[in-house]
């Protein structure tokens, strides 16, 4: 029998043996390789998920600035003491629901587009009080776009509006006068939001998404742009910021644009890795 079994091992020859190995190392290295991408993918899942908690601790520690409280909160006395207690009232109310908003949507990684825009909006009415209305804005919304169905990543858009206030629309020669409008709009499944103003000329360079290392001239901005890439990096949502200057007729400056584009995300969609 043994002796039988040592003529058909003879038979099969080397070649069937050498397959053979081949093979299972092959299959052997095909379970390591797998195993190292899956310990890599994790790896860089943790990483991601580590960095935008940090980020997202950041954002919220911008948008409390002190000096912004403060300043609103003088500006709300000034109310108190010169004009009526009825807009003071108003504008209170209005500064502590932008608070719980910030509080409460700081740690989350999405939220609808209707609250997001509700806190811009407190945001951007508290800015108007306290520089005496030099500005006026606008949010313009398309019909396709439905807020409350609708995910954002939060305090990304307020940044850049802040950034265009502070600094181009009040730098304006004109005491007065300054434009905002905020465009919001849905094509070929992603979203658009454009912040337009009628700002001085922008000299600077905002970060743009992705890879822009260069040129961040505000703290907000800066972690707002890395947020959006690191959310884009997680979701695949291929997000993108991009600034222009405005001219008129005339080739002449006058205003700004950013666009920020990202993957359209409606609220009944499951968000997968």
């Amino acid at each position: 029998m043994v002796q039988h079994y040592n003529e058909i091992v003879l038979a099969a020859g080397w070649q069937y043996w050498l397959f053979f190995l081949l093979s299972l190392i092959a299959l052997v290295a095909f379970f390591i390789l797998r195993e190292r991408r899956i310990k890599r993918a994790s790896a860089k899942e943790i990483t991601i998920h580590h960095t935008l908690i940090n980020l997202e601790l950041h954002a919220f520690q911008a948008h409390m600035d002190p000096h912004f409280i403060f300043n609103s909160l003088n500006a709300i006395h000034h109310y108190i003491l010169t004009t009526s207690t009825d807009m003071a009232s108003l504008y209170l109310t209005r500064f502590a629901r932008l608070m719980r908003l910030m509080i409460g949507n700081f740690n989350k990684e999405w939220v609808t587009l209707q609250e997001d825009l509700e806190a811009l909006e407190l945001y951007i009415q508290l800015e108007q009080l306290r520089f005496d209305n030099q500005f006026t804005y606008q949010v313009r919304m398309v019909p396709g776009v439905n807020q409350q169905f609708t995910l954002i990543p939060p305090l990304i858009i307020q940044p850049y509006v802040q950034y265009a206030i502070w600094n181009r629309l009040l730098l304006r020669p004109q005491q007065g006068g300054g434009r905002l409008i905020i465009n919001i709009e849905k094509a070929e499944n992603r979203l658009f939001i454009q912040i337009e103003d009628n700002g001085i000329e922008d000299n600077g360079t905002l970060a743009e998404i992705p890879g822009d290392t260069t040129g961040r001239q505000s703290a907000g901005v800066d972690i707002a742009a890395e947020r959006l890439y690191m959310m884009s990096e997680k979701y695949h949502m291929q997000a993108s910021i991009k600034t222009q200057q405005l001219f008129d007729e005339q080739r002449n400056p006058n205003g700004n644009r950013l666009t920020i584009s990202m993957q359209y995300i409606p609220a009944r969609q499951s968000l997968a890795v």
